[in-house]
């Protein structure tokens, strides 16, 4: 027979220190202290269940004492003896309460912990954030958003895109994706199981016309080449911030959001080069833009405010919108057609010119009115150039064999700069 443990006191089991197991003795036996190597203590009843032996955890000391400890492994013992299984039946309430969880938690609800411990974690773009949740409260929430998130199925995903599939596709795939993520993650947290009725390949692919198909023209509207220079001196012709940023935009061929945040300690006026933090940019990169004498002559000229690092602040030195930008070029379109005149309107899809036009207008320069190289023109506009092993080794971004073509892009847009100054 085994040998039966000493019955220790509640005084005794205090002063247990060792790492290791402990049995305590009296009634039932089995019952132990457990220490683990960093001093955290608590009770294992060892009993056996039919032909199982079972090491059941019966909770944490002190906070379950040693008298409540031995009450609760011989009720356990008690239920043994009737025939039930307490690792069993454990197990049975934790799936229980699972089930009842998956069952009550709402598809709104698992986004909002999505976005919460996700979304706001790991993206940095505050308008990417605010898109997610943006985009699913427009177009999920009113259909799916109360329903559980564990009975969600390809018709409850197909009734969320349908509607938008064809008239606004772009949209559509952005919450496909994003619905997408949502279920993945509700299935890494039990709270659904089985294949993720959003998933795309194999699966809604089947069922939805391809994007490639149906998305209209993405791009957004440009000025053509051949009346750029005529808008860009109405630009500069207009008075105010905002205009000067604009004008600051289309000599950089750089983003909105990239000029409106842009500070004075990120210019070098001395090798003429505006560095952008990787922070600051979509590809999460830093960026270097060689700046053109007409670039630089911009800046030297602009009102520096008392206490603000930004070049284009707001009349509260904060960051000016990216609608005070679109309102500079929308004015100007609108004056040209009071004129009487068709005023800057994209070649092909016949709309009105927009700011991030500019950068598809320094493209096609680039590509049709000029012999630089395709990549150099890439890498001005902070796009990734070449396959993932090629951005791996390239060590250079060409600044300043880039130098003269922003000079040649800045003659373009303004032909008698040179000749003034």
């Amino acid at each position: 027979m085994p040998k039966k443990a000493t019955e220790l006191k509640d005084l005794q089991v205090r002063r247990l220190t060792q790492p290791g197991r402990h049995p305590v003795g009296g009634t039932p036996p089995g019952l132990n202290l457990n220490i683990t190597e960093n001093g955290a203590r608590s009770w294992i009843f060892r009993v056996t269940v039919g032909r199982n032996r079972r090491h059941i955890g019966l909770g944490p000391y002190p906070e379950v004492s040693l008298a409540e400890a031995r009450q609760k492994a011989l009720d356990m013992k008690r239920s043994i003896a009737s025939g039930s299984d307490p690792v069993e039946d454990r197990r049975a309430r934790r799936e229980a309460l699972m089930a009842e969880v998956r069952k009550r938690t709402s598809f709104e609800e698992a986004f909002n912990r999505f976005y919460e411990e996700k979304v706001q974690g790991e993206l940095r773009n505050a308008k990417h954030i605010k898109q997610w949740q943006s985009t699913l409260s427009t177009y999920a929430f009113p259909t799916i958003g109360d329903k559980s998130v564990a009975d969600i199925t390809v018709e409850d995903i197909l009734s969320v895109l349908r509607p938008i599939w064809l008239a606004k596709n772009e949209t559509a795939s952005r919450v496909r994706q994003r619905l997408e993520a949502v279920l993945d993650w509700s299935t890494v947290m039990k709270l659904r199981e089985g294949d993720n009725p959003a998933r795309w390949k194999g699966n809604l692919q089947q069922l939805l016309p391809s994007p490639g198909k149906v998305q209209k023209e993405k791009k957004s509207p440009a000025v053509a080449l051949d009346q750029i220079a005529v808008w860009f001196a109405l630009v500069r012709s207009r008075d105010g911030i905002s205009a000067r940023a604009l004008e600051f935009l289309a000599l950089t061929a750089t983003r909105s959001g990239e000029v409106r945040g842009a500070r004075w300690d990120e210019i070098d006026f001395a090798s003429a080069i505006w560095t952008i933090p990787a922070d600051r940019m979509k590809a999460s990169r830093e960026h270097r833009v060689p700046l053109s004498k007409s670039a630089v002559a911009l800046l030297e000229n602009l009102p520096r405010m008392v206490d603000c690092e930004l070049l284009f602040p707001s009349s509260k030195n904060g960051i000016i919108s990216d609608m005070s930008i679109s309102a500079v070029m929308r004015r100007i379109q609108e004056s040209e057609e009071k004129a009487g005149r068709t005023g800057f309107l994209d070649q092909r899809s016949r709309r009105r010119a927009v700011p991030h036009g500019l950068r598809s207008s320094f493209r096609d320069w680039a590509a049709e009115r000029t012999n630089y190289p395709r990549e150099m023109a890439e890498l001005a506009l902070a796009h990734s150039v070449g396959n993932a092993v090629e951005q791996a080794y390239r060590r250079s971004d060409m600044v300043e064999r880039r130098r003269n073509m922003m000079e040649d892009w800045a003659e373009y847009l303004a032909p008698l700069i040179r000749a003034k100054s």
